[in-house]
């Protein structure tokens, strides 16, 4: 290979495989669709799974993928691992080729061969292949066709060379081939145990796994043929990178120099691999690819499912940034180098930066908000503990300081103590039970003490007349008393239920004037829709509800805002999809009386212009007056005619499709007018993300968009005022003050780089032993940025000519950090700014470090800053008396 860089071993690999026949696929997303069984993508082969299991069929039969990776949860779980060893990570690379009945074992064997000894260069005589003990075949093609010699072709058992999708189902042997790191002067090993203990140990290296797909597992554990054998590669990408750069561990190659350079950047001091902190850089250049990945493939932080390991990989890489003296957002401006060198090879990420960066900056910025709490308190609870954290103080942890248990785990161990993890399972399964009987408890009056029975009431006694009539003369057939509320099942229902994003109707059930129900709520029972609310007239224990004739009426203005705004959605549907193009999906929204909100996918936030020409183009249908059509149709009639379905809606075989001729038609249960120019007006209100590739637009409709206008218009004659200028002149009037404010700012900045607001706590012309005069300078400055305390030390040295001073950064929000700041001479007589910077930061329980000439430390008592710069003095002079003496 002309190059070893790892965009040029990706490419060789898709390249060799596409010129001998191979389709190249793009990588699927890292949240696998249709696939219960996985938390996330873990493998080339998981997007072809339909295919192995002849589920799905394709008009290929050779595949070739460089597929991203996630294993960080559920079976396969590097997270703890990662930073520790040279070759786990929570994010990789698989390359991997693939056959669907086509070739087997003979040419899997000799792609592979050719693909590492002629196209990559690797020694053929550092090469090994593993086989199951039982492939005789497999072994033979390793020798005959691949030149391997017998003795360096070992046979294991099931643990290692067999594979299976699961306990039953398409499986088969695998061979490996793994690379001699010894160098070629290392004699072989003389047995396959010995060859077994230098792989464990590493020397010996995996580098790619070959899947031979031929047997079908039953039930019983017996293996049939397969009909159709199959073949399922996987190799790292980052592994084959590290040996061809001759890189000790894949942190040390390309794909990961410019994200520990990053870091460097950032906590002030050079990545150096034997340092025992180099595993916290480590962590946080992994984990930022993981993050980057996630977000981009649509994972966001949440406490629960995929968000949470999300949430908890970037938990991680954050206390690691703050094992290394970081008090700010540090994964985020890695997350960005991330985007930076690989959005090339992964479109995903391509224009994204900011999202990503933003999304990842807001998340560690809530983490450092509880962090150093939950370091305190789990400090305290080590004091005072006997050698095991109980279960329910690291559930406390996790509740109120978003400790992850193995973040606790891992903090814990580094002390010598344990967890009981076991009682923090319980703790959090009892959180859950609570938060699950509250959400259920408003549900509750409508599933229990039901009168008569409610398996006796099905959707037979109901009927939905909701679409024709918002007014019905019907009869109660079940009722149900819950404390103050009483649930009702009516014969004919105009009260619509909360389905597909519309909320629930309200209004009012009436018994003549014995009794009524103001209707608050409509949910399911049984299939049938059940109304609730309060009651008023006697005591409902004594009324004989069912059986009871009554007048139901559904509030009309408040069903007819719903309606607007459904309709609206369909328009903006339409019109995103007009504008921004035929990728822009549904996932989500809310059609409520004052207002609906719209979640869509597209992959960055929508420019003024096209929310301008989306919100022209939904009015200009609204003033067209265009009917609204409805239609019970069969679902492949409804299909074939372009009717858009919402993404994993379960539809019958009979479904209600609602058409604005020429504009949209959908499939949708929901209510409608009958007319756009019923609508009356459409106002945008707001366009944000909501997850990575997941936009936003909340918008009102009729009277709502004229309230919220003729709010805009008096905000603005009230600015107006204020500043004494007409509306017409108003931006010309805050352009001006934008002005002044500028060349306010700028001098304010001037001010403080020229030490505007500075208290010395200390100020001294010093003499070292060997005559050396320098000054010394110990200062507390207010600072609006970092980037204004290194303003003042640039200034300060470039005044003093020789000299140091540690200045104390009072920061928004009561943070403080301290500088260094060194001039050359003085770095010349040995003097370290982050080694000072790191002992002036300890006196107030802080760490630093950072470079010869600049460095930066965290403050732990602020109470102590005073003191911290006046013993800085002493610092200086004795490291410049122990440098002149050396």
């Amino acid at each position: 290979m002309k190059s070893a860089a790892a965009a040029a071993v990706r490419s060789a690999f898709l390249e060799y495989f596409v010129e001998r026949g191979h389709t190249a696929r793009p990588s699927s997303s890292l949240v696998p669709a249709d696939d219960p069984t996985l938390i996330f993508t873990n493998a080339g082969m998981v997007q072809f799974k339909g295919i192995f299991l002849g589920e799905e069929k394709v008009a290929f039969d050779r595949a070739v993928t460089s597929q991203r990776c996630v294993r960080a949860g559920g079976k396969h779980n590097d997270l703890e691992e990662v930073g520790r060893t040279a070759r786990h990570h929570t994010f990789f690379e698989m390359l991997g080729n693939f056959s669907f009945g086509d070739y087997f074992k003979r040419e899997a064997v000799g792609y592979a061969w050719e693909l590492v000894t002629e196209v990559y260069g690797l020694d053929p005589d550092r090469l090994y292949a593993t086989v199951h003990h039982t492939d005789d075949e497999a072994a033979d093609y390793w020798s005959s066709q691949a030149g391997i010699p017998p003795e360096r072709v070992h046979r294991l058992g099931d643990k290692d060379n067999f594979w299976q999708m699961a306990d039953t189902g398409p499986c088969g042997p695998c061979s490996e081939l793994h690379y001699d790191l010894r160098g070629s002067s290392a004699p072989p090993p003389s047995s396959t145990e010995e060859f077994v203990t230098l792989n464990d140990a590493g020397t010996i290296l995996e580098l790619w796994n070959l899947v031979f797909m031929q047997y079908d597992r039953s039930r019983t554990g017996e293996l049939a043929p397969l009909p159709a054998q199959s073949v399922d590669t996987g190799a790292g990408l980052e592994r084959f990178a590290a040996v061809l750069q001759g890189a000790d561990s894949n942190f040390h190659t390309d794909l990961f120099a410019p994200l520990l350079a990053r870091i460097s950047d950032l906590v002030g001091r050079g990545y150096r691999k034997t340092d025992p902190e180099s595993a916290s850089f480590r962590v946080i250049a992994d984990h930022a690819r993981a993050v980057a990945f996630l977000l981009a493939d649509g994972v966001v932080f949440r406490n629960e499912g995929r968000g949470y390991v999300l949430r908890r990989i970037l938990r991680r890489a954050v206390r690691h940034a703050w094992l290394l003296g970081r008090r700010e957002a540090t994964l985020a401006p890695v997350v960005g180098r991330v985007v930076d060198t690989m959005a090339e090879a992964f479109p995903e990420l391509d224009g994204r930066r900011g999202e990503l960066v933003r999304a990842t900056e807001l998340e560690e910025e809530r983490f450092l908000a509880t962090i150093e709490g939950g370091i305190g308190r789990l400090s305290d609870l080590m004091a005072g503990s006997s050698g095991t954290i109980s279960g329910s103080d690291a559930f406390k942890l996790y509740d109120t300081y978003g400790f992850p248990i193995d973040l606790t785990r891992i903090m814990a161990a580094e002390g010598g103590y344990g967890v009981d993890e076991a009682g923090f399972r319980v703790a959090l399964e009892a959180q859950r039970e609570r938060s699950r009987l509250s959400r259920a408890s408003a549900a509750d009056a409508v599933r229990h003490d039901w009168s008569p029975a409610l398996d006796r009431v099905d959707s037979e006694a109901q009927s939905f007349v909701g679409y024709e009539v918002t007014e019905a003369d019907t009869e109660v057939v079940a009722a149900s008393l819950s404390e103050d509320r009483v649930s009702l099942i009516l014969a004919a229902n105009p009260f619509y239920r909360e389905a597909g994003g519309q909320v629930s109707d309200t209004g009012v059930v009436a018994a003549g004037e014995e009794w009524k129900l103001r209707v608050d709520s409509v949910t399911d029972a049984n299939g049938v829709s059940a109304v609730s609310g309060a009651f008023s007239g006697p005591d409902p224990a004594t009324v004989d509800l069912v059986g009871a004739g009554v007048r139901v009426r559904v509030d009309p203005d408040r069903r007819l805002d719903i309606k607007r705004n459904h309709t609206a959605t369909h328009l903006l549907h339409a019109a995103l999809r007009e504008t921004l193009g035929e990728h822009v999906a549904q996932k989500g929204s809310l059609v409520a009386p004052d207002r609906l909100r719209f979640d869509f996918s597209h992959p960055a936030p929508l420019a003024a212009e096209e929310l301008a020409l989306i919100e022209h183009a939904v009015n200009e249908r609204i003033w067209a007056g265009n009917p609204v059509e409805t239609e019970l149709r069969p679902l492949h009639e409804a299909r074939a005619s372009g009717a858009m379905a919402l993404f994993g809606e379960k539809y019958g075989e009979v479904v209600r499709v609602v058409e604005i001729r020429g504009v949209s038609i959908e499939l949708c249960g929901g209510t409608h007018v009958a007319n756009t120019g019923e609508i009356g007006l459409f106002r945008i209100v707001s366009e944000s993300g909501v997850g990575a590739g997941l936009r936003r637009i909340e918008a009102l409709t009729g009277r709502g968009a004229f309230a919220f206008l003729s709010e805009r218009e008096a905000a603005l004659l009230s600015v107006s005022e204020a500043l004494r200028t007409s509306p017409a002149n108003l931006t010309g009037r805050v352009e001006s003050l934008i002005r002044e404010r500028k060349e306010l700012g700028e001098l304010l900045a001037e001010l403080r780089a020229s030490g505007g607001g500075a208290r010395e706590a200390v100020r001294k012309e010093l003499v070292t032993g060997n005559g050396k005069a320098f000054v010394y300078a110990g200062v507390e400055l207010p600072c609006h940025t970092p980037a204004d305390a290194r303003s003042w030390g640039d200034r300060f040295l470039g005044m003093i000519g020789s000299g140091i001073a540690v200045l104390a950064a009072e920061l928004p929000g009561g943070r403080r950090s301290l500088f260094t700041f060194v001039s050359g001479d003085l770095v010349g007589e040995g003097l370290h700014a982050g080694e000072v910077v790191r002992e002036v930061a300890a006196l107030t329980g802080g760490r630093g470090g950072g470079r010869p000439h600049m460095a930066q430390g965290g403050v732990g008592d602020p109470d102590q800053v005073g003191d911290a710069l006046r013993a800085g003095e002493k610092i200086v002079l004795a490291k410049l008396e122990a440098g002149a003496g050396e």
